[in-house]
């Protein structure tokens, strides 16, 4: 703490003390968290000093204004820092700042007037061909019951085969599914169909899971169930494939969605157009299908940075 007390007065440190050591205590956020929003707060009390030319005190804080903070963001952007760490440092300022109101000592006008910096989309991370193989085999799944392990290698051969998303496949009904049929019929966001090319691969997955289930399944109603009957819930998936993941050593990055990630990264790497992959997303607006272009660019950068013996 010696290092800020130059910049701020006992009063305003010792409640920004009592500030951090609630945040650990009762709202128990991590120490990280804990970490980063001290010396975000320690950054912005050291720039209001400067601003103000002599050290801040709990009135500089009640008597901001959103170009202060403004200001106090334009000189961390200065600095090099991006938009998640901007934002991190207007969440920090906020709940200290809320902290001080609710004992009465601030008014926090001033921070609620200043908009979160917009945030930088990030690239979804694909797994490898091999790596989504391997999640879609029956024999890989963590289950001793058959039955089930056809279910969820069924279902995660729906989200990289097809890439769907995990509401959909859980609301497949036998009937979007016509007999000798190689399309699915794909209800999506907002009531919308679409139809989507069967791989022979999925379809047998499906039939596996359909032979071993040991319930009645009517037509008309979603085919996945769970191990008492009832509808499969997007909880137990995503449960089997944390389970996955430890047993293959994936990131924490791999979950169901990656799946769906995948299957539009790798059908762009192996020459699909993004109208195309649109289409078979179920994307409303080709801006959202045009993220994947990034995720393949990434991808050959990377590989030419380790392959290349110049690079």
């Amino acid at each position: 703490m010696s290092e800020i007390l130059t910049f701020a007065d006992q009063a305003l440190l010792d409640e920004r003390q009592a500030w951090l050591a609630t945040l650990q205590g009762e709202r128990r956020l991590s120490d990280n968290t804990v970490e980063a929003y001290e010396r975000d707060t320690r950054q912005f009390l050291m720039f209001l000093t400067g601003h103000l030319a002599a050290p801040a005190a709990i009135k500089d804080i009640s008597d901001l204004r959103p170009a202060d903070l403004r200001g106090f963001l334009a000189s961390r952007r200065r600095d090099g820092a991006g938009a998640r760490s901007l934002g991190r440092h207007l969440a920090g300022l906020r709940s200290f700042l809320h902290y001080l109101e609710r004992k009465g000592l601030v008014k926090t006008a001033g921070a609620n007037a200043i908009r979160t910096p917009k945030q930088p989309k990030s690239l979804p991370k694909p797994l490898t061909d091999r790596q989504a193989l391997n999640l879609t085999q029956t024999e890989t799944q963590m289950h001793e019951e058959p039955w089930i392990a056809a279910r969820d290698a069924a279902v995660l051969s729906l989200l990289y085969g097809c890439g769907l998303r995990i509401s959909e496949a859980l609301n497949l009904r036998i009937t979007d599914i016509p007999n000798g049929s190689s399309a699915l019929r794909i209800t999506g966001k907002g009531g919308k169909t679409r139809l989507f090319p069967l791989l022979p691969v999925v379809a047998e997955a499906i039939e596996t899971y359909r032979k071993l289930c040991p319930y009645h399944v009517p037509h008309d109603e979603p085919m996945f169930l769970g191990a008492r009957g009832g509808k499969l819930q997007p909880a137990i998936i995503q449960r089997g494939m944390q389970k996955l993941r430890g047993a293959f050593g994936l990131p924490d990055t791999a979950t169901p969605h990656a799946l769906r990630h995948s299957f539009a990264t790798h059908l762009l790497a192996g020459g699909g157009d993004l109208r195309t992959i649109q289409e078979l997303l179920g994307h409303a607006s080709l801006s959202t299908t045009q993220i994947y272009t990034g995720v393949d660019t990434a991808r050959l950068l990377e590989i030419y940075d380790n392959a290349h013996p110049r690079a």
